[in-house]
């Protein structure tokens, strides 16, 4: 019995008949070609003569299309390299495609790239060598053009409530900033950018590149340091449509007082080391080392007079320790051996302790990783 056989619609030449194309496999009359037919007009590679590729100076971003998009390259032969994978194409018929490029740098802006391909194709195995040149232009993206024109929607103040803003406030206020912006920045968002920040005697002005970033970065200097801020808008301009575009100045104020700062609620149990200003302002005794907590009424500013700061405080020598309510100190000023409440946050066997002077009086103050032993105090609501 005859095999039963087709015919190349090119050369006439018979072929073995084949089955029907699977889907996704190619159809039409080049399926139906002899394998020398096939093969004659076959190219394995598809690849341009010549690529430009425009980087940012900038930044490294590299335009494509109407857009400018971050590739995370090391160098410019890594921008050749991915460009040059984008733009090659593999025929559709091959098979277990494996490819290899080799960059040869041939002057500062351009790389010649060697690029071999291997395939199966009709169960023959082949190979293909091409050579891209790419030719590198440096130009400035829309974002590095605001960066460098100084362009923001949005500014941030940071300022506190009554007092100055102390040293560690005003870094991780920015510290919380930038981290917010690189956040988002790495996930892709180009348009978000801190175009400047102006140190004022009274905190920073973070100017931001929109009003969105702006608002986020406040909310997240408030949770972490307390308080609140407010918005005021200031019309600026109309986008081409005719709409209204504001610029927008977030005012932060951070609380009546700082964490490390020492107070007198003058409540008659004594001044308090503040250690939290978020929502209520908390802190410890510093004659029994409990904890304190405003009223809610109070919140973050509760009436208290100011006495000093945890810098003020300075290491002396304990005497000896009368009892568990009594202990024998050096007057940091006069060296003079007085006897001050001994709160729980001194060990029974310290040698040493921080002591803060003010009016004559002697307080003893933790150190700064110490804190409450005892359950703080419930205050009246």
């Amino acid at each position: 019995m005859s095999e039963s056989r087709e015919f190349c619609p090119r050369c006439g030449d018979s072929v073995p008949e084949r089955r029907d194309p699977l889907p996704g496999e190619p159809r039409g009359r080049d399926a139906l070609l002899c394998d020398d037919c096939y093969f004659e007009d076959f190219d394995l590679v598809d690849a341009p003569d010549r690529i430009e590729v425009l980087v940012c100076s900038g930044c490294g971003a590299v335009r494509r299309g109407e857009s400018w998009r971050d590739v995370g390259a090391r160098d410019y032969t890594d921008v050749a390299v991915d460009e040059v994978a984008e733009a090659l194409g593999v025929h559709v018929d091959a098979a277990d495609v494996e490819w290899g490029v080799e960059p040869e740098q041939v002057g500062e802006n351009t790389v010649r790239m060697h690029c071999r391909f291997s395939g199966v194709v009709r169960g023959t195995l082949r190979s293909a060598e091409v050579t891209v040149p790419v030719k590198i232009s440096r130009g400035t993206c829309d974002r590095c053009g605001r960066i460098a024109g100084g362009y923001y929607a949005g500014i941030v103040q940071v300022r506190a409530d009554e007092r100055d803003l102390t040293p560690a406030e005003r870094a991780e206020a920015l510290s919380i900033a930038e981290t917010y912006v690189a956040d988002q920045e790495a996930d892709g968002d180009r348009e978000a950018f801190i175009t400047e920040v102006v140190e004022t005697d009274d905190g920073p002005n973070v100017k931001l590149s929109s009003n969105r970033l702006a608002q986020n970065v406040a909310t997240r200097i408030t949770d972490a340091l307390g308080g609140s801020f407010e918005s005021y808008p200031t019309l600026v301009t109309e986008d081409g449509d005719g709409n209204e575009v504001y610029r927008v100045t977030f005012a932060v104020r951070l609380p009546k007082y700082a964490v490390g700062e020492i107070v007198d609620p003058e409540d008659g149990d004594g001044p308090v080391l503040v250690t939290s200003v978020s929502g209520r302002l908390r802190g410890v005794r510093l004659a029994s080392g409990e904890g304190y907590t405003s009223e809610y009424a109070e919140a973050e500013a509760p009436e208290a007079t100011r006495l000093g700061t945890r810098d003020d405080a300075a290491e002396t020598t304990v005497v000896t320790v009368e009892d568990e309510n009594a202990i024998q100190v050096l007057d940091p000023v006069t060296y003079e051996a007085k006897t001050v409440p001994n709160p729980t946050f001194v060990d029974d066997d310290a040698d040493a302790v921080l002591a803060f002077e003010h009016d004559g009086e002697i307080h003893l103050v933790p150190e700064e990783d110490a804190g409450p032993r005892a359950t703080e105090a419930p205050s009246q609501e």
